[in-house]
């Protein structure tokens, strides 16, 4: 099975929807080129360094979107590959530079290892069960066809990557403002793992019958829930080191029910399980490998 998507929707697009989609990718290269030109000190906070690395993967999502402009049609096998790699991507990031800073972020505040371990697993349960939450009450009540701006059949799939798009963000900006070493391999490396994920968003869209550059705009719009979760989460951190453990715990969480809930699923849904079995693993590798270089 080797399907290949529909040919993209040949409509003209209005012209307002190029300019909304150079607004968007200036407007997040804004936020990322500001590193180079804020001042030292405020280069080191921690909340300018979870803006940073949010406004570099929202950037990343938007990048992934724009060949669909151009191209006409991505094989499914290669799609649902994508797909897969984010997942371990995520997988790997989850692990490494969320789950063991937080249990070495408890040990650090007196926790013994069982007494870390329980705080953090409390901590990731209450991600999971947020992120369904909202799951379930934004997707299950979609909006009207009518009224939306992307059509309702679609509403779903879209909810549910800018839902895992805010884990995301909330997992570099809890590294950022927490001062880890990960930090920058993690923003990186969901940096990475974001290119696939706006060409995916983008190609489903278009494969569905939306204008190409309206799926372009959607595409991009996925990834600015990033930055600002990014910041949302450092603030957070600044407030308290104790939050620090908490916060690692419930991004992994939210992330692990992210991958689990929408984006495994979603590479398995044609057949090509193996294929996207292959790309997690290969993505998992690939984290794996930054964490430990970067960190």
């Amino acid at each position: 099975m080797n399907r290949v998507l529909q040919p993209f929707a040949s409509t003209q697009p209005s012209a307002t929807w190029p300019f909304m989609i150079g607004s968007l990718l200036v407007a997040l290269a804004c936020l990322w080129l500001l590193q180079w030109t804020a001042a030292p000190e405020l280069q080191d906070s921690g909340v300018w360094m979870g803006l940073r690395g949010g406004a570099l993967c929202g950037l990343a999502t938007a990048i992934g979107a724009l060949p669909v402009l151009i191209v006409r049609s991505i094989p499914q096998r290669l799609a649902d590959a994508l797909l897969g790699f984010g997942a371990g991507v995520m997988l790997a990031a989850s692990a490494f530079s969320l789950v063991l800073p937080g249990l070495q972020a408890a040990r650090a505040m007196d926790y013994s290892a069982w007494g870390a371990g329980w705080l953090v697993s409390a901590g990731l349960m209450l991600g999971a069960l947020v992120l369904l939450g909202l799951d379930k009450v934004l997707v299950d009540d979609p909006l009207d066809a009518r009224r939306a701006l992307v059509p309702s059949r679609l509403v779903v799939f879209v909810l549910a990557i800018m839902l895992h798009n805010v884990p995301e963000g909330m997992a570099v900006g809890v590294a950022a403002g927490g001062r880890l070493p990960e930090a920058a391999s993690l923003a990186m490396g969901i940096a990475l793992q974001d290119i696939p994920e706006g060409l995916v968003v983008a190609v489903v869209l278009a494969g569905a019958g939306m204008a190409r550059a309206k799926a372009v705009f959607i595409g991009v719009l996925s990834g600015v829930v990033e930055p600002l979760a990014a910041v949302l989460s450092a603030m957070a951190m600044t407030v308290s080191t104790l939050l620090l453990p908490w916060g690692l715990a419930f991004a992994a969480g939210a992330m692990l029910i992210a991958v689990a809930h929408s984006v495994i699923p979603e590479s398995g849904r044609h057949g090509h399980g193996i294929i996207a079995s292959i790309g997690l693993a290969a993505g998992f590798c690939l984290m794996m490998m930054l964490d430990t270089a970067l960190a």
